[in-house]
């Protein structure tokens, strides 16, 4: 007896799942185990990093929808250039390009450019060969620059990568009910959302080097649609990352905002 004493004072946990087997056999053994249990979020938490994961995906599909199109940028010449019933315009994005012939009637006489790109036309639509034989491309008498272009794509795909990556950390934190992961979600988040925004600002750089490259045929340009919806993606995805920031603080700012009814946490 007085052993079994001593030896709970020197072995305190161990100890401690023994002699709960003397006093209350398996019912001590759970007991003992649930001191050393790693604290789980409550019902509440899960529903707030549920509803930052919702932010968060929000954000992936409209990249996943932006980096998939080719209306990142469109090229228009003068509608009246070819000085016949039709005229051309480009659009492309990260892989592929377009070559649309419109109708002069179609367009709206207040604009002196071709477009826009929604027109019905005929369309050829080839993919560029940056990634296979690294051979630039020649849209209307201007080259490519395949440096920024590849640079571009490159931080499109890394920032794919670190949302899968945050996405895998948020579903393994929800899985096991600890905040553990939420800090590298967060991480990956902001991430990929920086990369976003840096893969635009490389593509609009190769945008520029493109009309500098030749002067012959004057083209009009501007950013088309799906930039729009990949710099919001990125936005939201920084926004998303710093919820899981606050989400992962032992006392997050939340909890003032909305206090639990009975003192739950």
């Amino acid at each position: 007896m007085w052993s079994n004493f001593f030896v709970q004072q020197d072995e305190d946990g161990r100890v401690g799942v023994a002699g709960a087997v003397q006093g209350g056999g398996l019912g001590g053994i759970k007991g003992g185990r649930g001191q050393r249990r790693i604290h789980k979020m409550s019902d509440s938490q899960e529903g707030k990093i549920k509803l930052a994961f919702f932010v968060a995906i929000i954000g992936v599909t409209l990249t996943v929808l932006g980096m998939g199109t080719e209306f990142w940028v469109e090229l228009a010449q003068p509608k009246n250039f070819s000085g016949n019933q039709t005229c051309q315009m480009a659009h492309y994005g990260l892989w592929k390009g377009c070559i649309r012939t419109l109708w002069v009637a179609d367009i709206d006489p207040e604009r002196t450019s071709c477009g826009p790109a929604e027109l019905p036309g005929e369309t050829n639509c080839t993919y560029f060969k940056f990634f296979t034989s690294g051979d630039n491309a020649v849209i209307f008498k201007k080259t490519t620059n395949k440096k920024l272009n590849l640079a571009a794509a490159v931080l499109a795909l890394l920032s794919l990568t670190m949302m899968v990556m945050g996405s895998i950390c948020i579903g393994m934190s929800l899985s096991k009910g600890v905040p553990f992961f939420l800090k590298p979600a967060s991480f990956c988040f902001i991430i990929s959302g920086v990369l976003v925004l840096f893969s635009i600002l490389l593509f609009h750089q190769s945008v520029l080097a493109l009309l500098s490259s030749d002067h012959t045929i004057p083209l009009h340009h501007e950013l088309s649609w799906s930039v729009a919806c990949v710099g919001s993606a990125g936005a939201i995805l920084i926004f998303g990352g710093f919820l899981f920031i606050i989400l992962s603080l032992p006392f997050n700012p939340w909890q003032k905002c909305f206090p639990h009814k009975n003192g739950a946490t």
